[in-house]
């Protein structure tokens, strides 16, 4: 517990103003959310749905705590986002923000989204080439019950720091002239470079939380109640 609050303390007092720090939780327990929510952590990650439901649940008294979705969306996952998840981090087409507006619609939801971008190929993620984001830009901006806040990538296993620095600043430019003040961008290897380039979430896992602990595996299937 002491290091949690350590790591904690520590991050929060190098963000400068307009950073903000998003506690990525997946693969921990609800009682280290617990604690973080204790010090004034607001905002919190999860990239499984199963897993999330049930920890959103254990924590049902803490209703002022805000849950963020970072993980690859399923189709048939979306109704349970929208439901439980006020702002997405990772919606990465047109055919997705469009099922999405339309759920949302359904459930009486605006939530907030980022839309994820891929500058360099990488077969292992998703997201919007940035030709195809801008040419898409009108689509996605008039689509109803969304309200678009800014773009999340997520660089290349194996680029180095500077590549992805460099990288980073490319999505700030390019959400500078979509005028969108949100950036997703930087985790636990590369943050300072992400806050160098204009990030205004990090994403920090293991580099808060240590390294997993539970088997996500094993979690409570409980999204046929949703």
């Amino acid at each position: 517990m002491e290091v949690l609050i350590e790591r904690w303390t520590k991050l929060r007092s190098q963000l400068p103003p307009g950073a903000n720090l998003l506690a990525v939780s997946k693969g921990h327990p609800s009682s280290s959310i617990r604690i973080l929510a204790e010090l004034g952590q607001r905002d919190f990650g999860e990239s499984r749905l199963q897993e999330a439901l049930s920890k959103i649940q254990d924590l049902e008294d803490l209703d002022w705590l805000r849950w963020h979705f970072v993980g690859r969306i399923q189709a048939n996952k979306v109704r349970g986002i929208i439901r439980h998840f006020s702002v997405v981090h990772s919606v990465d087409s047109l055919k997705l923000a469009e099922r999405i507006s339309r759920i949302s619609r359904e459930e009486n939801k605006t939530p907030e989204i980022m839309l994820q971008v891929k500058f360099l190929e990488d077969p292992s993620k998703g997201g919007f080439k940035k030709d195809q984001l801008v040419h898409e830009w009108y689509e996605l901006n008039a689509l109803p019950n969304l309200q678009i806040t800014g773009l999340m990538t997520i660089p290349p296993i194996g680029l180095d720091l500077k590549g992805r620095l460099s990288l980073f600043k490319e999505c700030r430019e390019l959400a500078n002239s979509l005028d969108l003040k949100g950036c997703s961008m930087g985790m636990t290897r590369d943050w300072q470079e992400a806050l160098e380039a204009g990030s205004t979430w990090l994403r920090m896992g293991s580099g808060l939380f240590g390294e997993r602990l539970l088997n996500v595996n094993r979690q409570r299937d409980i999204t046929k109640s949703t």
